[in-house]
C-alpha cells in the first residue's frame, strides 16, 4: 500500500509538543508516512524523520492567532501539497472545509473538551461562558461532520463528537513508556521529594498542594510554566514556598529525571467539569516511572487508582486531605512501592502510548486506502 503525504498543522502549540510531534508525527514517519509539520516560530530542519516547517507569527493578540497564524499556517500547509491533513488547535477547523474543498482528507484532533473548557474559564462572566461555550459547541459540530475523522485525547470527547461524526475514534494521550521504564528504587535516600509535573494554574490545585506542603515534612520538585499572569507572584510569599525547587520548563529527560529523584506524584486539579472526565497524561507517566499518586478524588479517576491500588484519591480543595496522603504515603515506604508497582503495572499492560500508536497506524491505513 501506498504511504500517503500527511501534513499536522498547529497554530498554537509549541515545538516539540509530545501529543503532536514525539507521538503522533514520528509514530507515522516510523510508518513510513511522508510526514510534515507546520508550527509556529521554530526552526524548519528535518527531525526524527519529520519534515518541520516553520513559519513567523509575531503574536500581538488572542484575535490574531486567531487570524494571522491560521493564514499563514494554511499557506504553508498547501506549498506541500499533501493527501491527509490532521489539524491540533480549534481555530483551524476555519481552513478545514478549505481543505476538504481541494480534495484532501481532513483530520481533526480535539485535545480538549472545548465547550466545557469555556465554561471553567473564571475571568468570563458566567452568562459570557454559557453563551460561548454554546456557540463553540455549534461550531465545532457543524464543521465537524464535514470531516473524514474526528480524533480525540478522551474516550467522553469521542462519545461527543460519535453524535455528529460516526467516524470519530480517541487516541488518548497515553506515555510513551521507553521513556519511563527505568529501574525504580522506593528508599530514603532519596530524600522526601514529591513532584507535580505540567502547566501552573489555580484550577490545577498549586493553592492547596502550597497549604498541604505546612505540615508535611517534604519538598515539591515543581516542574512547568506558570500559565496565568500574576499567579507566581501571588504564591512565592506563601509560608510553605521555601519547600519548592522552582524548576521551569523541562525538557523530555530532565521530566524524566524529576521522576527519579521524587517519591510520589500529585495531580489534584479542581473539581470542573473538563476535568471530571480528563485523562491527564501527568498522571499515567507517574505510574509508568513507577511512583504512587495522589490524585483528585473524581469517579473516574478513583476507578483507575483506587481500583487498583495505584495511590491515594483526594478532595483536591482540602489541604488538610492532600497533606495527609502525602504524610501517608511517605511514612509508609512498603505500600507506597507496591502502589508505585501496580501503577506501572497498569501502564505496561493497558495504559501506554504503543497500544494507542497501533490505532492511529490503523486509522491512516484506512484513510490511505
Amino acid at each position: 500500500m501506498k504511504k500517503n503525504k500527511v501534513c499536522h498543522i498547529t497554530s498554537a502549540h509549541p515545538d516539540g509538543d509530545v501529543r503532536i510531534f514525539h507521538k503522533e508525527c514520528v509514530s507515522l514517519a516510523e510508518e513510513g508516512y511522508d510526514v510534515s509539520l507546520v508550527i509556529p516560530n521554530t526552526a524548519s530542519r528535518i527531525e526524527n524523520g519529520v519534515n518541520i516547517v516553520s513559519f513567523i507569527y509575531e503574536p500581538t493578540s488572542r484575535l490574531s492567532r486567531f487570524t494571522k497564524s491560521v493564514n499563514l499556517a494554511y499557506k504553508k500547509a498547501l506549498e506541500l501539497d499533501a493527501d491527509i491533513y490532521h489539524l491540533h488547535d480549534p481555530e483551524l477547523l476555519r481552513i478545514a472545509v478549505k481543505l476538504k474543498k481541494k480534495g484532501k482528507k481532513v483530520i481533526y484532533d480535539a485535545h480538549e473538551d472545548l465547550p466545557r473548557q469555556i465554561l471553567s474559564k473564571e475571568y468570563l462572566k458566567p452568562i459570557v461562558r454559557k453563551l460561548i461555550s454554546s456557540r463553540i459547541e455549534k461550531y465545532e459540530n457543524k464543521v465537524a461532520k464535514k470531516l473524514d475523522v474526528i480524533v480525540t485525547a478522551t474516550p467522553y470527547i469521542r462519545n461527543r463528537f460519535l453524535k455528529v461524526n460516526p467516524n470519530s475514534i480517541d487516541i488518548n494521550n497515553f506515555p510513551i513508556i521507553k521513556e519511563l521504564l527505568f529501574d525504580f528504587e522506593y528508599d530514603h535516600k532519596k530524600g522526601n521529594k514529591i513532584c507535580y509535573v505540567g502547566g501552573i494554574t489555580t484550577v490545577r490545585g498549586i493553592n492547596e498542594l502550597l497549604e498541604a506542603l505546612e505540615g508535611s515534612e517534604c519538598s515539591l520538585l515543581l516542574a512547568g510554566d506558570f500559565l496565568e499572569n500574576g499567579l507566581r507572584d501571588s504564591i512565592i510569599n506563601k509560608n510553605a514556598w521555601n519547600k519548592v525547587e522552582e524548576l521551569g520548563f523541562l525538557t523530555r529527560e530532565e521530566v524524566v529525571n524529576v521522576y527519579k529523584k521524587s517519591k510520589l506524584g500529585i495531580v489534584t486539579l479542581h473539581p470542573i467539569s473538563n476535568y471530571y472526565v480528563s485523562l491527564p497524561v501527568k498522571m499515567f507517566e507517574y505510574m509508568a516511572a513507577g511512583l504512587p499518586l495522589i490524585a483528585s478524588n473524581f469517579p473516574l479517576w478513583k476507578d483507575i487508582i483506587l481500583e487498583n491500588n495505584a495511590g491515594l484519591c483526594v478532595d483536591p480543595m482540602s489541604p488538610i486531605e492532600i497533606g495527609e496522603a502525602i504524610n501517608y504515603i511517605l511514612n509508609n515506604p512498603k505500600e507506597a512501592k507496591k502502589m508505585g508497582e501496580n501503577g506501572r503495572k497498569m501502564v505496561i499492560e493497558k495504559y501506554n502510548w504503543d497500544i494507542e500508536k497501533k490505532k492511529l497506524i490503523g486509522l491512516y491505513q484506512e484513510l490511505s486506502k
